[in-house]
């Protein structure tokens, strides 16, 4: 007969060694495939602040349309991982202890800006695949064009909504790369760290310059225009 000690200690490391399976599983995914989509679809939709823009980025949105099986990449490469990623990200959120006002490292308060990014990134991220993909799906009228985005966006509200939302997923993806790398064992010592961080900046503002140009493109207010 095994102790009941014995059984719970067992019960016990088996949630622990699942819950360590899951984290490594939520941390991938939104490495890859979700923030390789978010490059994805940043990129493209700086097509908008080219000199052609509106032509340049209804031929790439056609082109992406025109893909082999594109619900099942779809559903299998974009929607089921940032569902589990948002979802489990949301359950990492809850069992979260904030202690910046105790401790006011630096790492401390990435740890709660991961949080709160990964809270308005799920938020923000559904908002959009409703918007303009299901929309889409339900009704051919509404699929993604040049022009239905300049329509959503020219209503001020929804451009602040838009803007808010593509920064937030930008800084959860770039703190994430710099989480990722450490607890994938990537960077081991403090100047990896610290260089990997740098990195991570770079990228971030890389990212958010380009997100933020693409959204004032759509309404004419570009900063930087591509030619």
């Amino acid at each position: 007969m095994i102790p009941i000690a014995a059984t719970a200690e067992h019960t016990a490391s088996d949630k622990i060694t699942t819950h360590f399976k899951l984290r490594k599983l939520h941390s991938l995914l939104g490495i890859i495939p979700v923030g390789l989509f978010l490059i994805e679809h940043l990129s493209v939709n700086s097509l908008a602040a080219t000199a052609h823009g509106e032509r340049v980025f209804n031929a790439a949105v056609q082109v992406l349309r025109g893909l082999p099986y594109l619900i099942v990449v779809e559903l299998l490469f974009i929607f089921l991982p940032i569902l589990y990623h948002g979802i489990y990200g949301i359950f990492v959120t809850t069992e979260a202890s904030v202690n910046v006002g105790t401790y006011r490292y630096t790492r401390n308060w990435m740890y709660v800006v991961q949080r709160v990014t990964g809270v308005l990134t799920f938020i923000f991220v559904v908002v959009h695949l409703l918007n303009f993909r299901i929309a889409g799906m339900i009704n051919p009228e509404l699929h993604m064009t040049f022009e239905v985005v300049q329509q959503q966006l020219s209503v001020p509200w929804v451009m602040i909504f838009y803007i808010v939302g593509v920064l937030a997923s930008v800084i959860h993806f770039c703190n994430g790369i710099w989480n990722f790398c450490i607890t994938w064992g990537i960077t081991i010592g403090r100047q990896a760290q610290r260089t990997c961080a740098y990195v991570c900046l770079a990228l971030g503002v890389a990212l958010s310059v380009l997100g933020v140009n693409a959204l004032l493109a759509f309404v004419g207010k570009a900063i930087i225009l591509n030619i």
